[in-house]
């Protein structure tokens, strides 16, 4: 049907408005669009910042997908994300993670190669689709503060299956600045899992990182309140054709 993409994402908005109510009193939010099922949440602390001035922040959120009829969920080909123009990244000084260093590293020897680059950890599982039956896979997640891609910064995120086979994934995620409602855009192209025959299930993100350089304290991530909303604009592509649009509202006090 020639308008079913466009029917998928008017009800993906709706949905993310119900998440930023879900973020703001502590309940998550859950999606239907055909016979895809999402439930999202997540959160940043602290919730008081300041109405002008920058302030370090931590964050952490959670996403699952799965089917309606019990199979595999469809799998996720790409994420972007846009972040609120009250957010901003900071990496200058901090160390950097290239991607070809912890290719072929498990998570503990990727830690250890790029340890003053972490800027978050989390967790990603998958259903794997083999011919003796459907078999799950899970692995730690860690992100780096990658090499600048044309002036701009990115994130290394490191992967390591052992299902069915060992397979290591470093993704470079780009972080575009922007102009507008939204400083920063992330573009995550999601390489087949197992050959094409898993679908992820799961991720969970904690992303928050301190450091010093020049003798002063900066962080990662930080925010400021100069409306009382952080804003999260979100667009998820899967291969069988849906395509989820939609923006998060998180309310933020001003001090």
């Amino acid at each position: 049907m020639p308008h079913a993409p466009l029917k998928r994402a008017a009800a993906l908005c709706c949905a993310l408005l119900a998440l930023s109510a879900g973020v703001a009193y502590g309940s998550g939010a859950l999606v239907e669009v055909d016979n895809l099922v999402l439930h999202a949440d997540g959160g940043f602390q602290p919730r008081q910042l300041p109405a002008r001035a920058f302030a370090p922040i931590d964050f952490e959120g959670h996403v699952e997908f799965a089917s309606k009829d019990g199979g595999p969920p469809p799998v996720l080909r790409q994420a972007i994300i846009d972040f609120d123009r009250d957010g901003r990244l900071s990496v200058s000084g901090l160390p950097v993670c290239a991607p070809e260093s912890v290719a072929e590293a498990s998570t503990e020897e990727a830690r250890v190669a790029c340890r003053g680059a972490i800027v978050g950890t989390g967790r990603i599982d998958a259903v794997i689709s083999l011919a003796s039956g459907p078999v799950e896979a899970t692995s730690p997640l860690t992100l780096f503060n990658g090499p600048q891609l044309n002036g701009n910064p990115t994130v290394v995120v490191h992967a390591r299956t052992t299902v069915p086979a060992t397979q290591t994934y470093a993704i470079v995620v780009p972080i575009k600045r922007r102009h507008g409602a939204f400083r920063y855009r992330a573009v995550l192209d999601i390489p087949p899992l197992a050959g094409g025959r898993g679908a992820i299930t799961h991720i969970e993100v904690k992303v928050g990182r301190r450091y010093s350089t020049d003798g002063q304290r900066r962080s990662y991530v930080s925010a400021r309140c100069s409306d009382g909303i952080l804003r999260t604009h979100g667009r998820f592509s899967f291969d069988d054709g849906t395509v989820v649009d939609g923006s998060v509202e998180k309310f933020c006090r001003a001090r």
